[in-house]
């Protein structure tokens, strides 16, 4: 069982199992300034949507590095893939922004016996909508 798909990347146990995942989403107000009184607000829409996995991996139950290489290649492309979760729960499109690793506990060669990350996504919109409402324009 898979904990979230990236694409067709699987976040599990065989490859990279988060420990965290932290979702953050804001909306955007238009502020006006008023004198003797608050701003005055206007909604104008949806803000960014961003998404932190963060875990450890360790080497002796998968191969992390494979698997940080296998992101960093989805990264590269800058395309935006579906997420969803174990559950079913699709939680839409998302890019790569940015991947940390840090290696622990490193063997005589360097290997290291423990990789802690940390992936950050960021929300986008589908492409398909966003270029059939180019079109209609």
């Amino acid at each position: 069982m898979h904990l979230v798909a990236l694409g067709m990347f699987l976040f599990e146990i065989g490859t990279l199992p988060y420990e965290e995942m932290q979702r953050r989403m804001n909306w955007l107000h238009a502020r006006s300034g008023r004198v003797g009184a608050r701003d005055a607000t206007q909604f104008v829409g949806p803000g960014d949507e961003t998404i932190s996995l963060s875990g450890a991996v360790y080497t002796e139950l998968s191969n992390g590095l494979v698997s940080l290489d296998d992101l960093r290649a989805l990264a590269d492309t800058g395309e935006a893939l579906p997420l969803v979760d174990g559950r079913g729960i699709v939680y839409g499109n998302f890019v790569i922004v940015s991947i940390d690793e840090r290696h622990v506990a490193l063997m005589s060669d360097g290997t290291p016996r423990r990789i802690d990350f940390g992936i950050d996504l960021l929300g986008v919109d589908n492409p398909a909508s966003t270029a059939s409402a180019q079109a209609s324009a």
